[in-house]
């Protein structure tokens, strides 16, 4: 009996889960989209422990240096790159200097310790550099290993091209020249896209000097130049967890700033969950309407069967019987509807985390998630409960009457 009622409906038999669909998979793409893109800017952040700068907004400093969202940093003091070195709280520190760009990579200057990661990372193909001159580039650089190129000032970065630009041909740094020697694998950050090269280079390209007292000094640590260049960040790894609030306390004075990225992602998750938590909002209040529109489409279709179910009373099936058919077909629409919505919203999700991921850096790895799987259990619940309203009217109906309509 279900299964002929379905039938007949025809067309609205597909439109009305389809319109279920639309609506529950706005709520669903909703959360897990931000999942993924909490997870992610999570895992791009572990390699930063705790970053000093100068004073400024620690928002900044942490989209520049950990996401590569480039813009002008105000430039600390060298010296307490000496300081950090020596520091037995501190197991390694590095500083970051950017500026130069190629064909729309980021040329990042920093020291062959951390462009390993602290010796976390090797190289997928040939090697770390080891002297001046010398590039190792992120997973997605379109370089191969012993290309040449000469870096271009500027202070964008993110949007690669094949092609030299105008902007970066006007403001090209001829005498400079970098080989590329390797390329990491891919880790799944916006620094795949990156260019990174000794920090000593970037000084002596802008004109500051190697921050070392003989030209010919290895690469790193100690710098001993008597004025060492400013940076705009520096990435200290703590060996404790008391280090790491010793050191964010000491050097959150003395025109120097000290955050932990988890600080700065705690307050950007909290804007985040705000706007997410309107829209699941939203999507409810659209499930609702929706609900609530098939409701009284079914409560129509009903009607217009109830001479149909008048007679199968007539010919001695229970009531029961009556309403268990109605509320079988409403309950299999809204479920469907839901269960496809599911499909629908996970498909989005993975979707946008595409343009995301194409946009930032960041990959988002899509899982399909047990929230978003209660979410839609919620809502069928909800929907057979509403299923129960035109199979109780039906239930109620008197058989005379039903055949004399």
């Amino acid at each position: 009996m279900v299964r002929a009622d379905l039938k007949a409906l025809r067309w609205l038999g597909f439109a009305i889960p389809l319109l279920i669909a639309v609506a529950v998979a706005m709520g669903v793409g909703i959360g897990a989209q931000e999942r993924m893109l909490r997870q992610s800017s999570a895992r791009a952040a572990d390699d930063f422990d705790l970053l000093i700068g100068a004073v400024g907004s620690q928002t900044q400093l942490v989209l520049t240096t950990v996401y590569l969202d480039l813009e002008a940093l105000p430039l600390t003091d060298g010296s307490p790159l000496n300081k950090l070195a020596t520091d037995p709280r501190v197991t390694a520190a590095a500083p970051i200097a950017f500026g130069d760009v190629m064909r729309g990579f980021p040329v990042v200057g920093t020291t062959p310790a951390f462009a390993s990661r602290w010796g976390r990372v090797q190289a997928a193909e040939g090697r770390v550099f080891k002297k001046e001159g010398e590039a190792l580039i992120g997973a997605d650089v379109a370089l191969k290993i012993g290309d040449t190129f000469k870096p271009s000032h500027a202070t964008g970065g993110g949007h690669a091209f094949q092609e030299d630009a105008e902007e970066e041909t006007r403001h090209r740094h001829e005498r400079v020249t970098y080989t590329v020697v390797g390329r990491l694998p891919r880790l799944g950050t916006p620094w795949d896209r990156t260019i990174q090269v000794p920090v000593e280079s970037v000084w002596e390209t802008h004109g500051l000097g190697n921050g070392h007292a003989q030209d010919d000094a290895e690469l790193g640590p100690p710098f001993d130049a008597p004025t060492v260049p400013g940076v705009p960040a520096i990435v200290v790894k703590p060996k404790r967890i008391a280090d790491a609030y010793a050191l964010r306390g000491e050097y959150r004075q003395g025109g120097t700033m000290a955050v932990f990225p988890a600080e700065v992602l705690v307050s950007l998750y909290k804007t985040i969950g705000d706007i997410k938590d309107v829209l699941v909002a939203s999507s409810w209040i659209s499930n609702g309407l929706i609900f609530v529109a098939v409701l009284l489409l079914l409560l129509t279709l009903t009607g217009l069967r109830r001479r149909r179910y008048a007679v199968l009373r007539a010919l001695g099936a229970p009531a029961i019987y009556i309403l268990v058919v109605v509320w079988l077909e409403a309950a299999i629409l809204l479920a469907a509807g839901c269960a496809l919505g599911l499909l629908f919203g996970w498909g989005a999700a993975s979707i946008v985390s595409r343009a995301i991921e194409a946009e930032t850096g960041l990959h988002l790895a899509f899982s399909p998630g047990l929230p978003d799987m209660l979410f839609v259990a919620g809502l069928i619940a909800l929907g057979s409960l509403l299923a129960l309203v035109p199979a109780a009217l039906t239930y109620r109906l008197p058989v005379s009457d039903a055949l004399r309509g």
